[in-house]
């Protein structure tokens, strides 16, 4: 559980360092934006922006259950981090498959990326599809009717 922290507090830790040496020398304005923008960046690698992962098995496995689509992303992945904003609380709805956690899940990515870790890779229904627009992604999460 700690590796997932290691990156977001690394960035706080070198974000307080760096905002605090400028506010000491005597840049106030600064040293406060540098540490804004090292928080800012420390969050969005957070595992508090994208819901908990589980390994590409266990998210078949739950997809074929309940046919829910699977989204295969990476810490840092601007495009992820834009879909995981964009779908907002339903977000939560979708089976996340860390690429980097789970050699699983990134076999899957590259199968069917030509071989590169391409992400977000979405799979509806066991169809893959890259880097969906996030409103596409969204009816998919809503509830059937």
């Amino acid at each position: 559980m700690m590796r997932v922290w290691f990156l977001p507090l690394l960035l706080a830790v070198a974000g307080s360092l760096v905002g605090a040496g400028l506010i000491a020398g005597g840049s106030p304005g600064e040293g406060v934006v540098l540490l804004v923008l090292f928080l800012l960046i420390a969050s969005l690698n957070s595992p508090l922006v994208f819901p908990g992962s589980i390994g590409a098995e266990e998210a078949r496995r739950r997809s074929e259950a309940d046919g829910r689509p699977i989204v295969y992303w990476r810490p840092g992945c601007q495009f992820c981090i834009r879909l995981r904003i964009r779908l907002g609380r339903r977000a939560g709805r979708a089976h996340w498959v860390n690429i980097w956690r789970d050699p699983d899940g990134a076999a899957a990515v590259r199968a069917v990326n030509d071989g590169n870790e391409t992400v977000p890779t979405v799979f509806v229904a066991g169809r893959p599809h890259t880097n969906p627009d996030p409103a596409w992604v969204r009816e998919r999460l809503s509830p059937p009717a």
